[in-house]
């Protein structure tokens, strides 16, 4: 079935590697992957890359470009986020990506970033109803109001959960003292947010991958619900997020890596990004919680798909 296609998002926490056979009909995931590559780490908020997250973008890209040549792939599309296109020396990044590895990589704005997600998150599920998506990652947090066929609002915020892990929490646990300060922070930061929620009065919120990926392994090991790992939408309840977040803020770092459900890679950023979930919860009166594991990667394959067959359609 049609060609192979490798998606890399190239996230400031974590790389992926997604690779499909893809046609004008649709696609068929063969293989994914993720590495802990941690690029924002002791440079986010200087607005750099260190060499030590230069180094280790460089080896989790020639260890996909392995791979990738393993597969028989045809076309490479990587992208930088936040993390990336905020750094000084982001571009300095991308050429030695190419230089290493031969694959080429774009810096996408957080607009299209959003667009990405939507498409993906739709991918994984019907927006029956206005929702609210949201996606955290490590850099920056896209925000987008929609259904099944509009989008009404997007924005990216800055306020990923390495910046808001750097800039806020010293503690472990963290305090309340640093959970206000928090909170001051999304007020400050998320008006637009605010205005949005107003007018058009979403009654979902998504959450896209991510930590919500790790609330859901959570919440379905508390519960003994067995999940497999293609699913693409996984069980999430308000009333658990709630309780989720309360164990995880009283607990230190060896605590939370030691709660059923929790990943390494997770672990450090979590609080601080429970703190914004539950943070637009108070904000907003949200009756329901939706958790989709399809995200930015499956948003630019559903995208390729529809050029792919808008290509063939205009060579009839």
């Amino acid at each position: 079935m049609g060609e192979k296609i490798a998606i890399i998002d190239m996230g400031t926490n974590t790389f992926h590697l997604l690779i499909s056979n893809a046609d004008e009909r649709g696609y068929h995931i063969i293989h994914r992957e993720r590495l802990a590559v941690k690029i924002g780490l002791d440079g986010i908020t200087r607005g750099l890359i260190t060499e030590d997250g230069i180094h280790r973008a460089l080896l989790a890209m020639q260890s996909f470009k392995n791979t990738i040549d393993q597969q028989g792939v045809s076309k490479i599309y990587a992208f930088g986020t936040s993390a990336v296109r905020n750094a000084s020396n982001g571009q300095t990044l991308v050429q030695k990506i190419k230089a290493v590895t031969g694959i080429d990589s774009t810096i996408i704005s957080g607009d299209l970033e959003a667009e990405y997600i939507y498409r993906g998150v739709k991918s994984a599920m019907h927006i029956d109803e206005k929702s609210l998506i949201m996606d955290i990652g490590g850099g920056s947090v896209e925000f987008i109001i929609g259904d099944n066929d509009t989008i009404f609002w997007k924005k990216s915020v800055e306020i990923g959960a390495q910046r808001l892990l750097e800039q806020f929490q010293k503690n472990n646990p963290i305090t309340a003292k640093e959970i206000v300060a928090l909170n001051c922070h999304f007020e400050e930061t998320l008006l637009p947010l605010h205005d949005a929620l107003q007018l058009y009065n979403p009654n979902i919120l998504i959450g896209s991958s991510g930590t919500f990926d790790t609330l859901s392994d959570i919440f379905c090991l508390q519960h003994d619900i067995h999940k497999s790992a293609e699913e693409i939408e996984t069980p999430l309840t308000l009333d658990a997020f709630e309780k989720i977040y309360t164990d995880l803020i009283s607990k230190d770092r060896e605590q939370r890596l030691n709660t059923p459900g929790m990943i390494e890679m997770r672990v450090d950023m979590i609080v601080v990004a429970c703190c914004l979930v539950r943070y637009v919860l108070t904000r907003h009166p949200f009756n329901r919680i939706r958790v989709s594991t399809y995200s930015l990667k499956e948003g630019v394959l559903a995208s390729l798909i529809d050029k792919i067959g808008k290509v063939n359609t205009m060579a009839i």
